[in-house]
């Protein structure tokens, strides 16, 4: 599944139990790309060869390439354009492997009207695997006055 097409919710949109899910499959050069993006070149996401040798047995995804598909989520869905990452939790449990499906969804999980603040439960899944747990706060952008 790609990400449908990018929408905009406004504080007055959201709902506490509204999701959002976005799937993507990791290929060899998205982990090459975040390597070079980030700088992160750990071989245990480079080398076949370096990574057979650990207790993952083969190459793995970036921890963060995987969180960076739940600021896919928020950054376009929900809420979209115009939310502001506040903070953001994570707790790695499993690993993502070349050829993986990561599905990463968020929920929200509590609205505070002072500063327009949504709580977000965050979690990353390959099939029935919870790989990555999480909580993320953002600035949810009100409707504009027309």
């Amino acid at each position: 599944m790609t990400l449908p097409e990018t929408q905009t919710l406004y504080f007055e949109d959201v709902r506490v139990g509204m999701r959002e899910t976005y799937s993507k499959h990791v290929k060899a050069s998205d982990v090459v790309g975040f390597a070079e993006i980030s700088g992160d070149r750990n071989p245990i996401h480079l080398s076949e060869h370096f990574a057979a040798k650990t207790p993952f047995g083969g190459r793995i995804a970036h921890g963060l390439y995987t969180a960076s598909l739940i600021s896919a989520v928020i950054g376009t869905r929900m809420p979209g354009p115009g939310a502001i990452y506040i903070s953001q939790t994570l707790r790695f449990l499993a690993p993502v492997r070349i050829g993986d499906t990561v599905e990463a969804t968020v929920e929200i999980v509590e609205l505070v009207e002072k500063g327009r603040r949504g709580k977000l439960k965050c979690e990353c899944r390959v099939g029935d695997t919870v790989v990555l747990e999480g909580e993320a706060e953002v600035k949810i952008p009100t409707r504009p006055i027309p």
